[in-house]
């Protein structure tokens, strides 16, 4: 076995690995009240319609830096009043994705989120006077309180995550946000594609590293047969089909070209 071989094995046992480890965290509560028009508006500006994201003006733009750590500094206060259901979740999403993003933009220019350190797994955003992970919020509290509806929302910075959208999530209207999530997630034939006339589909990799969660809802054949563009229903609701799952690309999901070449 030549040494590119052995150097390509090693890379994908310790993508296996580190997917392993990113399956725990720990319960995290929120405050209710939290406002989220402030983020919203920062998605809507710095957002396209590819869910890909203008770091470079962002990064430049110091009132709107600003405006971001208002916004995160909404969830570090202790909780009196403790959000739940759909609040909790919506306001938990929310967190996530802008805790990526300020951390992305601590960074900027790079090509990856992997190229900065322990950004999964280290306790270091606040939430409720204490310090969490992005793990905790995503395996440990959101996966838990919604399953599979939170890995169409979710969005880690990668160009294959599914596209982050231009609006914060709100408990209202929670339900109909991710049922958008879902459609614009599976209607991208870079992210997801489905060959009736093959018998064959190709889908993200999430289906497969979060299999248990989408099982618990019926399995992956029924999501997709939910979510996927009209003409594609009864050929995945039929469940005839092989499967298989597109490597992922971790590369920065930037409108610029930060990202394109990493691997």
């Amino acid at each position: 076995m030549n040494k590119l071989w052995i150097l390509v094995l090693i890379a994908g046992f310790s993508l296996l690995h580190l997917i392993a480890r990113a399956q725990t965290g720990e319960n995290v509560d929120v405050r209710a009240g939290i406002n989220h028009g402030e983020f919203e508006r920062l998605l809507n500006k710095y957002v396209n319609d590819q869910g890909l994201v203008n770091y470079g003006a962002w990064k430049q733009d110091a009132a709107d830096i600003s405006a971001l750590d208002n916004y995160l500094k909404q969830f570090a206060d202790k909780i009196d009043n403790a959000a739940q259901e759909n609040e909790r979740a919506a306001s938990l999403v929310n967190a996530y994705n802008a805790f990526v993003l300020r951390w992305i933009l601590s960074g900027y220019p790079i090509e990856s989120i992997w190229q900065l350190k322990d950004s999964f797994t280290a306790k270091r955003y606040d939430i409720g006077g204490g310090k969490v992970s992005l793990d905790d919020i995503e395996h440990g509290t959101l996966r838990p309180l919604i399953g599979y509806r939170a890995h169409a929302v979710l969005v880690c910075a990668a160009r294959s995550c599914p596209p982050l959208q231009r609006f914060a999530y709100t408990p209202s209207q929670l339900d109909e946000q991710i049922d958008t999530a879902y459609r614009d997630w599976l209607s991208r034939s870079d992210l997801n594609r489905f060959m009736p006339d093959a018998r064959k589909i190709e889908i993200s990799s999430i289906f497969n590293w979060c299999k248990d969660d989408f099982d618990k809802a019926g399995g992956v054949a029924k999501i997709l047969a939910q979510y996927a563009p009209q003409q594609y229903h009864d050929f995945l609701a039929s469940g005839n089909f092989e499967t298989s799952y597109l490597p992922y690309d971790w590369g920065l999901n930037d409108q610029s070209n930060h990202g394109k070449e990493y691997s």
